[in-house]
């Protein structure tokens, strides 16, 4: 089947293989099923429906995490939190560079991102501030994004200690970040 591909050099036939795994995928779960006398179809279907369903659940909580993160950012609220936090964040040896990164961390995992690439293109990946934003972003989780789905897909109202137990979680992360930065310089 490769052999009918135009010869345009190696990249043709691995880009055109590449093309086939999805497919294949698909044809053995086809293949699976009739041999086990499953009907595909109407499974594929109650998938999708229970999928949909679960997105119908789901969709409220997340659309309001995403517009309230946009909104706290566009405002300013970051950058004010992140001046106010400055001389304790000096204090303990957390560089100030990192300190939007540690509030925006818990909501929102783009907003990270994004803040994280700033602080390396500003002081530069091997920095200090950029070695600790490496740790914090690569140990800590999107504590209320996380909790805002997994409870409202299962319908929890009370979060009892979740959210607490989180949190703690990720000021633990900033702290330790300081501290095994610092011992591996």
């Amino acid at each position: 089947m490769l052999r009918n591909l135009p010869s345009c050099g190696k990249k043709a036939a691995s880009v055109s293989f590449s093309g086939f795994i999805i497919p294949a995928i698909f044809a053995a779960v086809l293949i699976y099923g009739l041999f086990r006398g499953t009907d595909v179809f109407s499974e594929f279907t109650a998938g999708v429906k229970e999928g949909l369903h679960t997105v119908y659940e789901v969709f409220p909580s997340l659309f309001c995490l995403v517009v309230t993160v946009a909104a706290f950012r566009a405002s300013g609220g970051a950058e004010l939190l992140t001046g106010l936090l400055s001389p304790v964040l000096d204090a303990v040896g957390f560089p100030p560079e990192c300190g939007e990164l540690m509030l925006m961390r818990p909501f929102s995992g783009s907003g990270a991102t994004a803040i994280y690439e700033q602080i390396l293109k500003n002081n530069g990946p091997d920095s200090y501030a950029g070695r600790v934003s490496s740790v914090i972003l690569g140990s800590s989780e999107t504590t209320f994004y996380t909790l805002s789905v997994y409870f409202a897909a299962v319908k929890a109202r009370k979060t009892r200690y979740a959210l607490a137990a989180a949190l703690l979680g990720d000021i633990v992360c900033a702290v330790t970040s300081t501290i095994a930065v610092r011992f591996l310089l």
